[in-house]
């Protein structure tokens, strides 16, 4: 992996990173927003610390452990990503609560139009502030949006102690159950 000076990283902020998406995915993963990293590579959930790949790949989604930089091949698995905020940050902290809202408009519109069986938001208060629903909890959502249904996974951030890499993989695995249902 590249290595970034501070400076680098800095001067990737704000910048926005392109979505991976086709129409009618399986599942639509939907990050909080880029960090430095990202925006920086080009390439979704670059940051070494974070366990989005690892756990994508331990829950069953994909056959082998892929590097940020094969993104694209996700689509061949009927996978994508998005983000809730477009620009990216050093921490997701310096997002306002009317950029997490709207996000959640954006979201919304876009998976009306590519219509995923599923949009999986990874980070509970981010579904949370973008959707405005304060009492969701990671999994299934009632909520839908149009025909795709809402599931939300724990934030992958190696930051989110709170959750393992095995304990995300459990999680991430009954969502991809539900897709083959």
């Amino acid at each position: 992996m590249t290595r970034f000076s501070p400076a680098e990283l800095e001067a990737a902020r704000d910048r926005l990173i392109p979505d991976v998406v086709a129409d009618g995915l399986k599942v639509l993963f939907c990050g909080i927003n880029p960090g430095l990293m990202t925006a920086a590579t080009g390439h979704h959930f670059a940051r070494p610390g974070n366990r989005f790949w690892p756990v994508l790949h331990l829950s069953g989604f994909t056959p082998r452990l892929f590097k940020p930089s094969e993104q694209a091949e996700l689509l061949t698995y009927g996978l994508g990503i998005t983000n809730v905020v477009a620009r990216a940050t050093a921490r997701a902290d310096e997002l306002s609560a009317e950029e997490f809202r709207e996000g959640g408009r954006i979201l919304d519109a876009k998976v009306e139009r590519l219509r995923p069986r599923w949009l999986a938001v990874v980070g509970v208060t981010a579904y949370r502030a973008a959707f405005g629903d304060r009492k969701a909890v990671v999994g299934p959502q009632e909520r839908t949006i149009g025909s795709s249904r809402i599931w939300v996974l724990p934030n992958p951030s190696g930051l989110n102690a709170h959750w393992t890499a095995a304990t995300m993989a459990q999680e991430c695995g009954r969502l991809r159950e539900a897709t083959q249902s």
